[in-house]
């Protein structure tokens, strides 16, 4: 062993010590004619937030309030995605009617049992991300009546990822004002027009 190297010092690690976390810095003001990559939660950069689907509702509801988000990747066990759960998933009228359905306590509602599954997620390709703008992605989630979108690359060999996600609520926050719900912004015109004067 050669003897020109040093070793280092060792000490004992505290109690309560955490680690770090991915993190992607997204602007805190946006436009809606700026980038929309910018808006983008890039899955590269930020861990995504995942639950299995045999998960009980109550205990992926925990997760995303612990984790800050309103919406899970639902997981299989190969870490493939079987769908999404959002926050509006859990608080909104699912739940209720699917215990109805079946004659369950909320306590037995699962994941996979309000989630969104995947082949009913419509998908934005991130080559068009990369040429769009921030206005573009609200005019997109306001045509879908959605609070999410999720947004797909190809690796190498031509395999589908889920890439980065785009939340209403977070681009709401970031210019500032509320997106006005599908239907009540007639254009996109009209839109800019309330931001502008917002």
């Amino acid at each position: 062993m050669p003897t020109h190297y040093t070793p280092l010092p060792l000490s004992k690690l505290s109690n309560h010590i955490g680690f770090h976390r991915p993190q992607q810095l997204l602007p805190d003001h946006l436009t809606l004619d700026m980038p929309a990559i910018y808006a983008m939660t890039d899955l590269q950069r930020v861990a995504a937030i995942t639950v299995e689907p045999s998960v009980r509702l109550d205990a992926a509801n925990q997760k995303m309030i612990a984790n800050q988000v309103r919406l899970l990747l639902v997981c299989r066990a190969d870490n493939s995605i079987a769908g999404i759960l959002t926050a509006t998933d859990i608080l909104g009228e699912k739940p209720v009617r699917y215990m109805h359905e079946v004659d369950c306590t909320y306590e037995e509602v699962m994941v996979r049992d309000i989630m969104t599954p995947h082949d009913e997620l419509d998908v934005l390709n991130l080559a068009d991300i990369q040429m769009a703008c921030v206005g573009d992605i609200v005019t997109t989630l306001q045509q879908v009546a959605r609070q999410h979108a999720l947004v797909i690359d190809s690796d190498r060999y031509g395999l589908q990822r889920v890439r980065g996600i785009f939340s209403a609520s977070h681009i709401s926050r970031q210019l500032g004002m509320p997106i006005p719900e599908s239907g009540r912004a007639h254009s996109f015109a009209e839109l800019e027009q309330a931001l502008a004067t917002g």
